[in-house]
């Protein structure tokens, strides 16, 4: 069974539309919120296929000493897909706030999140 790993503030309407379609999902946090399995700490045996979350929760907080590739080195070493969800518009200013992982996670509109994932998971 396929699964999608979620950060907080996925749509929940995504995740249940996901759920009647046989995919899994399981919370993951980033660390500072607490909000389920640390991101980082994903490995093969998770049977994650694809992270789904907002931009901000891959960012790290100002004064922090971390970028986004520490918040998704689990991914990019378990070559699990990374969705980072962030208007169309802003795709170009989302790609530079990612720096190096821009360049192996995909920016999705918020509207095409499901689609998206369903075309990963299937």
């Amino acid at each position: 069974m396929a699964m999608v790993g979620y950060l907080e503030g996925t749509d929940p309407l995504v995740l249940t539309r996901l759920n009647l379609r046989g995919i899994a999902t399981l919370p993951l946090g980033n660390g500072f919120d607490a909000h389920g399995k640390y991101l980082g700490h994903l490995t093969k045996k998770d049977n994650v296929s694809v992270v789904a979350g907002y931009l901000h929760k891959v960012l790290p907080p100002v004064g922090v000493d971390f970028s986004p590739r520490d918040f998704l080195s689990a991914c990019h070493t378990h070559d699990i897909a990374v969705l980072v969800v962030a208007p169309k518009a802003e795709h170009n200013l989302a790609r530079e706030s990612l720096g190096e992982v821009a360049d192996w996670i995909t920016l999705v509109d918020p509207g095409d999140l499901y689609e998206k994932a369903l075309a990963l998971c299937s």
